[in-house]
């Protein structure tokens, strides 16, 4: 599965001749999202930042696509990636260090899975919460270093520069004794 997450007045250029590619795939599907639309809370659930955002994968485990974003490349990512992988569905393409978690996991009661979700989804929150507060803090930081800068400047400006530069620009005048 690949998904484009975007608006609707930016739908990628390429993405339009790539769905329309994989339309009616039994083995690929290749899907648009608008985060302003209907796809809103999916966009907020995955975390879309910026449009266009391309994911891949398991519906339920979604990745960011890393891959260049021409037709080409990622009609190249499809046919060589859009095929089953690694699930609770498909345990045997697994490596074995999967294989341990995914039935540590499926031995586990629903309210202790439910936990575990919430508090690992509860992870990009903070980081998020984390990275707007940082910034805050820094924007403060910007903003006092600029009025400082900005005073500095302006003292630099009324101690006489301008008048000295004229000065100078003029050349030496004689002396004239009406001081």
């Amino acid at each position: 599965m690949i998904i484009y997450f975007t608006f609707v007045l930016n739908l990628y250029c390429i993405a339009i001749p790539f769905l329309i590619d994989f339309a009616g795939s039994s083995t690929h599907l290749v899907a648009d999202v608008d985060c302003t639309a209907n796809g809103n809370a999916l966009c907020k659930q995955q975390g879309i930042r910026g449009y266009p955002t391309i994911k891949w994968g398991d519906p339920s485990d979604l990745r960011d696509f890393q891959e260049g974003q021409s037709y080409d490349d990622l009609k190249k990512f499809a046919d060589e990636n859009l095929k089953p992988i690694c699930s609770p569905k498909n345990i045997d393409l697994c490596s074995n260090v999967k294989k341990v978690n995914i039935l540590k996991f499926q031995a586990m009661s629903k309210a202790n899975l439910d936990a575990l979700i919430k508090a690992e989804e509860k992870k990009p929150e903070d980081a998020e919460k984390e990275f707007k507060d940082a910034v805050a803090k820094l924007q403060e930081q910007y903003s006092a270093l600029s009025a400082k800068a900005d005073a500095k400047i302006e003292a630099v400006k009324g101690s006489g520069l301008g008048l000295t530069k004229s000065v100078k620009s003029m050349g030496k005048p004689a002396r004239s004794n009406e001081l």
